[in-house]
């Protein structure tokens, strides 16, 4: 090559100095990431006009970008989350189906977590809320990068608790007589009561579900305020029970509207309001707040599940079994989202650029001037281009893998080139009527084209010249990204369970209930704790 003239000199270094921008006129900014649970691409009024119970939400959208073709990484809780935090597809990450319980294992201890890294680069880092990433040892959050925890270890359906909520089917409370036998209910985990953790210490067991948000804002806030007062920026990952079962909202459940489905989206957007109000208090205009999805409704808790939105995978309903949450359908991936960031990113906009939950780490290490962690491969993209409205080109291809609809956990399924998606295998998760679809491998693919035909109603016919044009470059596409993985520093999960690892406030009690007040919480190890052990109440 030759030397560059000054004047390309120029150009270039005119150019870098407008990408950087956003973080040098302004130092590091803060993060907030809040992630809802099991929430529909519908259920937001921004996205699908029938939906009126979002208001701060829709003003979120209002005054930041709204992502219209955002997809999570999976469509179910600890893959999402794993890919979330680290930039990586769970075929990397080793996190393809979730944890349990009794889970020894987790997230891989030698991936570095979106939080590790920016604790290095001397943020104060906070996760409130659901984790699903391992709670044993040094797979709980406090080891993971954050200096502050306060939530459940997993999903709120996994444990019993006196205020259980509504779901489908009805669960019992725990049972308070510690020799009470244990209750075996279809779908309910009954045995162990749902522990709150502050860090490592459990704090309550059972916790109790009606007054879980108001404490998640609560610690969100205190977070915010503490970070802001100590001159350090911050990142905080609040992960929201709302919206997976079981749902609480007061009783009686109101009669109106979406009933009790549409109570508890109400209570969100109020929790998600708040949040924004707390952080423009503290330093409006130096605060980046990206909200998004985990996956896509849990389809089979049928009038407790969210809304699809136009994107009901129709060609599987048609063969039975659920196109939400767990599929690599449409309605089990793409997902609310939204960026607000008052004065950097644009108001009143929406981008239709291809992005995913997994350009959240590669973005944020970006804006916060640091490089990503060496000797692997990211699945994510710094978007910070789309964000900033500069461009509208996010993914070229984006692979979806099964989270446990059909196939093997983790495996790529389904790839999106463009306005194409392709599956090799498709099957469908169990819906309200109980079917589930079953599992059919492709080859060649079905294809569709999602600018025609969002529904995915139709896939183009094998013999047509729009198939026959786009099957090269989808090939290829599918073989090199196989390629890439095959070639990648990969980890893998240790999914071993044992009864040890469940989180116990009182192993002497059958739901593992604390006795009194006056006991004191359990600390899973002296050594690290340090904050004031609180009471288990």
């Amino acid at each position: 090559m030759g030397t560059p003239s000054p004047r390309a000199v120029l150009v270039l270094t005119a150019a870098l100095a407008g990408l950087l921008a956003p973080r040098a006129a302004y130092g590091q900014p803060n993060f907030i990431v809040i992630l809802a649970d099991d929430v529909g691409w519908g259920d937001l009024g921004a996205n699908w006009a029938e939906t009126k119970e979002t208001p701060h939400l829709d003003e979120l959208a209002a005054e930041g970008t709204r992502f219209v073709d955002f997809h999570s990484a999976a469509s179910t809780c600890s893959p999402s989350r794993a890919s979330l935090l680290t930039g990586r597809l769970g075929v990397r990450n080793g996190v393809t189906h979730n944890f349990a319980v009794t889970s020894v294992g987790g997230l891989p201890l030698n991936e570095t977590t979106l939080a590790e890294v920016l604790q290095e680069a001397g943020y104060s880092t906070g996760a409130i809320g659901k984790w699903h990433l391992g709670h044993h040892g040094h797979h709980h959050p406090s080891f993971r990068g954050f200096d502050y925890y306060f939530g459940i270890p997993y999903s709120h359906d996994m444990g019993c608790t006196d205020t259980p909520g509504y779901n489908l089917p009805p669960c019992p409370p725990c049972p308070r007589n510690g020799a009470a036998a244990r209750i075996a209910r279809k779908d309910c985990y009954t045995e162990v009561a749902l522990p709150l953790f502050e860090n490592i210490t459990i704090v309550q067991q059972p916790v109790n579900l009606s007054s879980l948000a108001a404490r998640y804002a609560e610690e969100a806030a205190r977070f915010i305020r503490q970070a802001s007062n100590s001159g350090r920026p911050f990142f905080l990952y609040l992960a929201l029970a709302h919206m997976h079962v079981p749902l609480g909202v007061p009783s009686p459940p109101p009669a109106s509207g979406r009933g009790i489905y549409g109570a508890a989206l109400s209570e969100m957007d109020a929790l998600v309001g708040w949040i924004k109000r707390v952080a423009d208090s503290h330093g409006k205009g130096n605060t980046l707040l990206w909200f998004a999805g985990d996956n896509g409704p849990w389809a089979q808790k049928c009038e407790l599940a969210g809304r699809l939105g136009p994107f009901v995978g129709a060609w599987q309903r048609q063969r039975g079994g659920s196109s939400a949450k767990q599929t690599t359908w449409e309605g089990g991936h793409r997902v609310p989202a939204l960026v607000y960031w008052p004065g950097r990113i644009p108001a009143k906009r929406t981008s239709h650029a291809l992005l995913s939950t997994l350009d959240i780490f590669p973005t944020l290490v970006a804006l916060a001037g640091v490089a990503l962690p060496p000797n692997r491969r990211f699945d994510g993209l710094d978007v910070s281009p789309v964000l900033f409205g500069w461009s509208d080109v996010g993914h070229k291809v984006l692979l979806h893998p099964n989270s446990g609809a059909a196939g093997k956990d983790g495996e790529i399924e389904t790839l999106r080139l463009a306005q194409y998606k392709a599956f090799y295998t498709t099957g469908g998760a169990m819906a309200c009527d109980g079917s589930i679809g079953p599992a059919e491998h492709h080859q060649p693919p079905l294809i569709f084209n999602l600018d025609r035909d969002i529904q995915e109603q139709e896939p183009l016919d094998l013999a047509s010249r729009e198939y026959q044009a786009v099957l090269p470059a989808i090939s290829r596409a599918y073989a090199q990204a196989l390629e890439d993985i095959a070639t990648d520093n990969v980890s893998v999960a240790d999914y071993s369970k044992d009864p040890a690892a469940t989180p116990c406030c009182n192993a002497q009690h059958v739901a593992c209930r604390c006795q009194a007040p006056g006991s004191h919480a359990a600390v899973l190890d002296p050594r690290t704790e340090r904050r004031a052990t609180r009471l288990c109440l």
